[in-house]
């Protein structure tokens, strides 16, 4: 018996809607795949490393690592001694380290864009320099500051002493207290055009009648960026200020790059002391146990962050 037209057209359909969330779930295979041996797997071997007594003893063979239970937690957790302190101290410098490079690169991402937003010329050559930082290789980046802020042979002191004399005294930018304000300037000087560049694209969205409206109504250019623009914005800025944040907190290339192995105390961020605490001391229990409590301490600040602000775009609605 033939089959009527309808119910082939019906089987069809059936067939294609049972098959397409298998297809689904096919393409996104490789990227599953290749997110458990990137980030999951490395990540349940570091939690299970913090459990052991993980020294150099046992490089060649990491199973017969005895077992350390929560020794290597309450070492790392623990203020009153060395080890603690330092990894405290550690975390209140990354605190500030990634607070002030947060603030400065939307600063500068913001005033960037606003100037740009205007029709002018060479608009377009001035966006493309601005983004320069930000397409460089990081460590070619820099390497290149880390040249440009030596003491003696750097530019950053030849131009402040020798061309401007602001100053008699070449300064160690590398060392002591300047190691802080030069990694931050540094940061700054990779991340605000990333900034720049989301701020520009979310003030592009804005509608130009919202301010058409605002001009009518009397207000001026500080109202409108401060009645228009930054409401407009917000939710782009909410999301650009947490991935600014755990990109900085996390960033490793820049203080290893600038400072070398050596790092100095006041510029101490916490992705390079467990790293010193991991390989030079030999120690990769105590440092899985650090790398463990920071994910945490990083996924609870951003549940909390993700939590305060969604309550306040609910009240805003």
């Amino acid at each position: 018996m033939a089959d009527r037209p309808g119910s082939t057209g019906a089987r069809r359909r059936a067939g294609a809607g049972w098959r397409r969330p298998g297809l689904a779930y096919l393409l996104l295979l490789p990227a599953l795949l290749l997110e458990l041996l990137v980030h999951l797997v490395p990540m349940a071997v570091g939690v299970w490393m913090s459990f052991r007594e993980l020294t150099q003893f046992f490089i060649r063979n990491w199973s017969a690592a005895p077992w350390a239970g929560l020794r290597n937690y309450k070492v790392a957790v623990d203020v009153d001694s060395a080890i603690g302190a330092a990894l405290l101290r550690s975390l209140w410098i990354t605190l500030a380290y990634a607070l002030l490079v947060v603030v400065g690169s939307w600063l500068l991402g913001f005033v960037a864009a606003l100037l740009l937003q205007r029709p002018m010329r060479n608009r377009g050559l001035l966006r493309t320099l601005f983004l320069v930082p930000y397409a460089l290789p990081a460590y070619a980046a820099v390497i290149a500051w880390n040249f440009m802020l030596q003491r003696d042979t750097g530019m950053i002191n030849h131009l402040l002493v020798d061309n401007l004399h602001l100053t008699d005294d070449r300064a160690f930018w590398l060392l002591g207290d300047r190691s802080f304000v030069a990694i931050v300037l540094v940061s700054i000087w990779r991340h605000w055009p990333f900034a720049f560049l989301i701020i520009m694209a979310g003030m592009q969205n804005i509608p130009t009648d919202l301010y058409e409206a605002a001009a009518i109504d009397g207000a001026g250019p500080g109202q409108q960026i401060r009645r228009v623009t930054l409401p407009m914005l917000r939710p782009v800025s909410l999301v650009l200020i947490l991935v600014l944040f755990l990109w900085t907190f996390n960033d490793f290339t820049t203080p290893f790059v600038l400072f070398g192995a050596a790092t100095p105390e006041q510029a101490d961020l916490i992705s390079v002391h467990i790293y010193q605490s991991s390989f030079v001391t030999w120690n990769f229990g105590l440092g899985s146990a650090m790398s463990v409590l920071l994910l945490l301490f990083l996924l609870l600040l951003t549940a909390g962050y993700l939590l305060l602000t969604s309550r306040r775009r609910r009240r805003a609605v």
